[in-house]
């Protein structure tokens, strides 16, 4: 690939690239230039290496063993910028959900004021349909572009995303490169009124100030995830340096010494706790990748 314009990195270490500050290194590591470089770098890539993108890894746990294949890191240099224009938004998808936001509030477009308490970019955004304080990503997005595995370009709408809760149908294997996002003009005092009530929720309800991964779990349906924890008598339960928070029982925290094990140990371990005294199977919302 001799016209490859971004950092390539072999053997590189994913912890301080994630919330949780856990796990191995990356086989490869990329951050492409631009879309441009990731198409070109995609198209010549050998079509049996597994490819893996990361944003901010607020919502990740990397194993102890690494990645095998590549992982792709678009930074917010290239992929990090926010624009409005009348009532849309424009956002790369290494822009943070909270930057989405104040780009909005400063338009006075209203509607994306759930994007303030998502810890996480736009591409995770995409790919999870993240939501948070009753907005989702689906309420907002007018479409999305995507690099394929081919180098080829692609646009979905609102309605090819085929959102669902906590998911999207698109391919696993496009990578989201930017958005597009819709909202209603809003007086700036509601707007900014709003945002207050999502920051205050987040600052009084969860321990956003430790090693994190944000809701460990999705809440089933009819019911919180957090209830269930608890109930369940998993509030501060330990194993190794990984814990339940005391605060926000669907939170796992890194107490200091953690590994990849000990926070995906811990989090099996409430399933069954929750399984045994509910009868509910609670499902993964953090994603969990590489070797044991």
């Amino acid at each position: 690939m001799p016209q490859l314009r971004g950092r390539l990195l072999g053997n590189q270490s994913l912890a301080e690239l994630t919330w949780f500050r856990v796990g191995g290194p990356a086989q490869v590591l990329f951050t492409p230039a631009d879309e441009d470089d990731l198409a070109y770098f995609l198209a010549r890539l050998p079509k049996d290496l597994p490819v893996y993108v990361v944003g901010v890894g607020s919502n990740l746990i990397v194993r102890d063993g690494g990645m095998p294949g590549v992982v792709i890191r678009l930074a917010p240099r290239a992929f990090g910028e926010t624009r409005a224009e009348g009532d849309l938004v424009s956002a790369g998808a290494a822009a943070l959900d909270k930057r989405v936001a104040e780009t909005a509030a400063t338009a006075n477009i209203g509607g994306m004021e759930f994007f303030f308490g998502i810890p996480g970019t736009v591409g995770g955004a995409l790919r999870m349909n993240a939501g948070a304080n009753g907005g989702e990503t689906k309420d907002v997005l007018l479409d999305a572009t995507g690099i394929g595995r081919d180098g080829a370009k692609h646009v979905f709408t609102n309605a090819d995303m085929n959102f669902v809760y906590r998911s999207s149908g698109v391919d696993p294997s496009i990578i989201f490169t930017s958005a597009r996002f819709r909202g209603k003009i809003t007086a700036a005092e509601a707007i900014r009124a709003r945002m207050n009530e999502v920051q205050a929720h987040r600052e009084t309800a969860q321990p956003i100030r430790e090693k994190t991964g944000g809701s460990t779990f999705k809440n089933p349906p009819g019911s919180s995830a957090w209830k269930l924890i608890d109930a369940a008598g998993c509030r501060g339960l330990r194993v190794g340096g990984a814990q339940v928070s005391e605060m926000h029982c669907n939170f796992l925290i890194n107490t200091g010494d953690a590994t990849g094990h000990d926070i995906e140990t811990l989090g099996e371990t409430v399933r069954q706790r929750v399984k045994e005294t509910s009868g509910i199977e609670l499902h993964w919302e953090i994603k969990r990748i590489g070797i044991p």
